[in-house]
């Protein structure tokens, strides 16, 4: 049986492939430390094999995590009722694909229960930032008799969905407090009724299938992460992920050729924790959204529409980028085309499903592809590695992923019917949590892009920002926007003054701190609501300062007032508390050196600079002089 493969990746199935891949390698190995050149490794179809051999040069080169990552190391806890050992690489390859740091410590066998109900020195060592629980479907069925009716077999389904699982989730928050995925059970038991499974009562397989039915909102409403394993085995067949042979011999449940893809699921949860989910789709034109080259062939000439299986296709593909749009995932369009050619289905097709006003950033020229895709991360205020660039041309694809390695470039099909199926399955857009500022995302794209219009034809800044009616309200840390602050905390890259992560649980505890106070900004201008674009965490010292600890904000706000703005209200905090002077934190990272500088020009005076580049600034209140700026505050209780 063929391994699930990863088929969105470069493939090695060619000998030249194979031979640039370990030459490449060979180059890494060969290096002081070279952390992207890991990256290019892991960013192709890996087998078993070779996720183990890159895994072992990853913890040669780094033992510890590199200096300068733009995300916070996952220390992750795995424990089970299987044996779980042979995974651990693939995981550590799946998160070094995503810019992720992660070492792996695996439970002693089938000891979960013990190791979350007693003091577990291993555990405790460890210091873990997150869990997984991954059971398999023999050991759950054993709470199942085998002569269950139906009564028994709902009161064992209890004991697992309300008892255990609930229970193993609150020891792991109570004791470790981060977060804890749960992985769902694979459809590996051999079935007794074929397609009436589920009338059974005492049917392991209908058992599974059941527990599963009601596992996504058991995860929601105890707070846990879910990882479809389950939903990937049925698409691969689970064949492809199960050996029965090496469960009896093993107690492998998910057998070492599986392995790459189910590091995948975990790797994308472990981004969703962490931020590293994409935030935008880049498409092409010709033959990526209608086939055809729209120059050449004109409106009516090229394929889109009902009516053939071909035109359809391309209609689905405009359907699913539009669904997740819907859903938060910003659309922007990259092609070698005249502009007005380019523009002219989004407007005058009349089977287009997608429409100008769907496209946050939209860029035609006869420009280097990677260069006009770096103009749309600057336009959009987003990092280059929030980018998916998808492109049905394979010297494309290979260009930008030469010039520009942080941005993801899936391999698309030639079929078109395939290609929504190869984005869903690279789960670039994957969430662990979806809240309200999602769905705005991609409207509050286009809103800025309207602003960025009116500041360009203002004939000065001041009177293009008093002409943008701005108010800021801002207040304490709250139970209804917690999750989305969590989310800045741990996606914030560029303006974070310290990049400093926390866990949900952890900022919760800030709100019942006396000593600290989170407070968090959101802005409304003329165009629209910009939602929750920043996030400050002051802490007591104990002296007469107020430290500022975490202080992010959205790049998309920048040079509007709303710094010194912040800062009013931040001061406004050390006054309420008593404080005569501010402490200011600035930790440099790969990616926030665009406010290297903001404590310098906000009047701050440097204090002390050390080796490692942090910054420790202070400024005396007495000294602070209000700005003004065209802001109106509402303060939130």
């Amino acid at each position: 049986m063929h391994a699930p493969n990863l088929f969105w990746l470069p493939s090695l199935g060619e000998d030249l492939a194979r031979e640039q891949w370990n030459e490449r390698f060979a180059q890494v190995a060969d290096k002081q430390s070279d952390w992207e050149g890991l990256m290019a490794l892991a960013n192709h179809d890996l087998d078993f094999v070779r996720t183990m051999r890159l895994d072992r040069l990853l913890a040669r080169k780094f033992p510890e995590p590199p200096s300068g990552l733009a995300v916070k190391p996952v220390r992750l806890a795995v424990l089970g009722s299987s044996t779980l050992d042979h995974l651990t690489a693939s995981i550590r390859v799946a998160a070094l694909r995503r810019g992720i740091w992660a070492t792996v410590h695996v439970g002693e066998y089938g000891s979960y229960l013990q190791d979350l109900s007693e003091a577990n020195d291993a555990l405790e060592t460890f210091a873990p930032t997150a869990f997984l629980l991954v059971l398999d479907s023999h050991h759950i069925v054993g709470y199942l008799p085998r002569d269950a009716d139906q009564a028994t077999a709902e009161r064992a389904l209890s004991e697992v969905a309300e008892g255990l699982l609930p229970r193993c989730w609150q020891a792991v928050k109570e004791r470790y407090g981060c977060p804890i995925l749960q992985t769902s059970f694979l459809p590996v038991l051999p079935q007794l009724m074929g397609s009436t499974e589920r009338l059974l009562p005492s049917s392991p397989a209908g058992f599974i299938q059941k527990l599963n039915a009601t596992l996504p909102a058991l995860c929601a409403t105890y707070g846990a992460i879910p990882v479809d394993l389950a939903g990937a085995a049925s698409q691969a067949g689970v064949a492809a992920w199960y050996d029965p042979s090496l469960w009896f011999r093993a107690k492998q449940e998910v057998a070492p050729r599986a392995a790459p893809a189910f590091g995948e699921l975990v790797g994308r949860s472990l981004a969703g924790m962490t931020g590293r989910t994409s935030k935008c789709l880049v498409l092409d034109l010709d033959n990526t959204l209608w086939g055809g080259v729209i120059g050449d062939d004109g409106l009516s000439g090229i394929e889109l529409g009902q009516g053939s299986a071909v035109e359809e296709a391309y209609l689905a593909i405009q359907d699913y980028a539009l669904r997740l749009s819907k859903r938060g995932v910003i659309l922007a369009v990259c092609s070698k085309n005249d502009e007005a050619n380019a523009r002219e289905p989004f407007r005058d097709h009349p089977e287009m499903l997608l429409r100008e006003k769907d496209i946050a950033c939209f860029v035609a020229n006869w420009n280097d592809k990677a260069e006009n895709i770096r103009t749309i991360a600057e336009s959009l205020k987003i990092g280059l590695d929030s980018l998916v660039f998808a492109d049905d041309n394979p010297f494309e694809r290979a260009r930008v992923r030469e010039a520009l390695p942080m941005v993801n470039v899936p391999e698309l099909p030639g079929e078109p019917a395939l290609i929504p199926e190869t984005l869903a399955a690279a789960g670039y857009f994957d969430l662990t949590t979806l809240s309200a500022e999602d769905f705005a995302r991609s409207g509050q794209c286009q809103a800025n892009l309207h602003r960025q219009v009116l500041q360009e034809s203002a004939t000065d800044l001041d009177s293009y920002l008093a002409n943008l009616d701005m108010k800021l309200a801002y207040g304490p840390f709250n139970a209804a926007n917690l999750q989305r602050i969590t989310q800045l905390v741990n996606k914030s890259n560029q303006f974070n003054l310290t990049t400093r992560r926390y866990a949900q649980e952890e900022l919760a505890a800030i709100m019942q701190d006396d000593a600290s106070a989170g407070i968090w900004f959101r802005l409304t201008d003329r165009f629209g609501d910009n939602g929750l674009i920043a996030v400050v965490i002051v802490r007591d010292l104990p002296d007469t300062a107020l430290e500022i600890d975490t202080w992010l904000m959205s790049c998309r706000v920048l040079g509007r007032g709303v710094e010194e703005a912040t800062l009013e209200v931040i001061v406004a905090e050390a006054q309420k508390r008593g404080k005569t002077s501010l402490r200011g934190v600035y930790r440099p990272s790969a990616k926030n050196n665009m406010v290297a500088d903001l404590y310098d020009r906000l009047g701050f005076s440097l204090a002390e600079q050390k080796d490692n580049g942090e910054k420790i600034y202070t400024l005396p209140l007495e000294t602070w002089h209000k700005k003004s700026v065209h802001i109106e505050y509402l303060k939130e209780t």
